[in-house]
């Protein structure tokens, strides 16, 4: 089993339904796709008068942004790109974290952020059902409130790579692929680094090395490995069918 997580550029590749196409022939009900989609979020926002706002790199998410959210990812990104794959051959079938409760989350610590989730539930059960249909499984990361009133709907937004990495830790995948538009994490030189463990993807983290985007996979590729999910590797879209492409995120040195 194995877990892909899209964002950027990657998302918009014209390649992607063949190369989704190509893996999934080689193994058919094997892998789940959870998508990004910030791009189209703040296109939104802008368009409905309403700019988004960052705290940290995150996205601040006040209770009345979740429905252009909703209408972006779940709505939008995630229905697109489902009818490409479809299109391409690819048995996809579409689901909001928010569908039958898929995923559920608790609000960060930070009230700057507002409405913003970490997974905390992942219903395995209902990926297992749609892949044992030989359906592929493309999930929007929003998320159920856990904390919510008995009987109150509301919605969290999360991270795409956190998501990503819960339902990888859920479904006891074999590799979580974080697929972005560079071919891997660069050291200072510029060159992919084939193996980044644990202990030096914080310390690119703490002194710059890593900004934006792959701080984000950086600490969802950890918490990934610390519970349990045995092989991470961030790369861009070769990486699917090229396993010894991008770079393989490993435990710290200490603990092998």
């Amino acid at each position: 089993m194995r877990v892909f997580k899209f964002g950027g550029r990657a998302q918009d590749d014209a390649r992607l339904p063949a190369v989704m196409l190509a893996a999934w022939r080689a193994a058919p009900a094997t892998m789940c796709v959870v998508h990004g989609g910030g791009d189209q979020v703040s296109a939104l926002q802008r368009t409905l008068g309403t700019p988004a706002e960052f705290v940290g790199g995150r996205r601040v998410t006040r209770e009345a942004d979740i429905p252009t959210i909703r209408m972006a990812l779940s709505g939008g990104v995630n229905k697109e790109l489902v009818a490409r794959l479809t299109a391409a051959g690819v048995p996809a079938i579409g689901l909001s974290g928010e569908d039958a409760g898929l995923l559920g989350a608790r609000r960060v610590d930070d009230a700057d952020l507002g409405m913003v989730g970490e997974p905390a539930w992942v219903d395995a059960a209902l990926l297992r059902h749609v892949l044992a249909g030989s359906y592929l499984p493309v999930v929007s990361p929003l998320a159920r409130d856990l904390d919510a009133a008995p009987g109150v709907s509301r919605a969290l937004n999360v991270n795409g790579d956190d998501a990503a990495a819960a339902i990888a830790v859920a479904l006891d995948a074999d590799e979580l692929v974080f697929v972005s538009d560079v071919p891997g994490v660069q050291g200072a030189n510029g060159v992919v680094m084939p193996q980044l463990d644990a202990d030096e993807a914080s310390a690119a983290i703490s002194d710059g090395t890593a900004t934006g985007g792959m701080v984000a996979k950086l600490g969802a590729a950890m918490a990934a490995m610390e519970r349990g999910v045995t092989r991470v590797r961030i790369g861009d879209l070769d990486a699917l069918l090229d396993p010894a492409r991008g770079t393989v995120l490993a435990p710290s040195r200490s603990l092998v």
